[in-house]
């Protein structure tokens, strides 16, 4: 299914059609902000997988600049989001912990595009999403997650520490805040229109 096909199909009901479901990732390292960016724009209770964080993960899972993070994301968080009558997304957010990047391959299967949330305080955290995504060729967009509010650097500035392409827009977020996360998929949702009458 690519973003230029319409999966409307008429309710034998109601005779109405139903809406275009659309997968989108979202995506970054561990402790970035995606299980409370698929919580805030969702429009129902996400599913959320997440287990406290445990003795057994201290020297495997890097902490540096979270220090206060409780509970971590083991599998995927999903949410689901109606933009129009005629589209609904339907969020899936990655686990972040090396350990589970193996699931990354089966969550891709049948989304159009992703969200990398990157924290400029540990860039390199999202890299292996950035060259995930890069490499399958699914068209992204970067959320620079401001962490208490804050964006030290400006988006320029991001683009080139992170030798992101030149199409690959990035912008400033906040994964706490419904408007913000919304505009961020208005972004993707452009990308994916561009690219497919590109």
């Amino acid at each position: 299914m690519t973003a230029s096909e319409t999966a409307e199909t008429a309710d034998p009901v109601t005779g109405r059609s139903s809406p275009e479901a659309v997968k989108i990732l979202i995506a970054g390292g561990f402790g970035v902000g995606k299980t409370t960016m698929v919580g805030s724009i969702s429009e129902i209770a996400p599913l959320r997988t997440e287990e406290p964080l445990t003795e057994a993960g201290l020297g495997v899972d890097d902490l540096v600049g979270i220090e206060e993070k409780e509970a971590t994301t083991v599998a995927l968080d999903f949410g689901r989001i109606t933009v129009s009558g005629d589209l609904v997304l339907y969020l899936f957010g990655t686990p972040g912990q090396q350990r589970f990047w193996f699931m990354w391959s089966d969550l891709a299967l049948g989304a159009l595009g992703a969200v990398v949330l990157v924290d400029v305080r540990r860039p390199r955290s999202s890299f292996a999403a950035i060259d995930f995504f890069e490499q399958r060729g699914l068209p992204f967009v970067v959320a620079v997650n401001g962490f208490h509010g804050e964006h030290p650097y400006p988006v320029e500035a991001v683009h080139d520490a992170l030798a992101l392409s030149a199409d690959v827009p990035v912008l400033l977020c906040d994964a706490r805040d419904r408007g913000s996360c919304r505009d961020v998929l208005v972004a993707l949702i452009d990308r994916l229109i561009s690219a497919a009458h590109g």
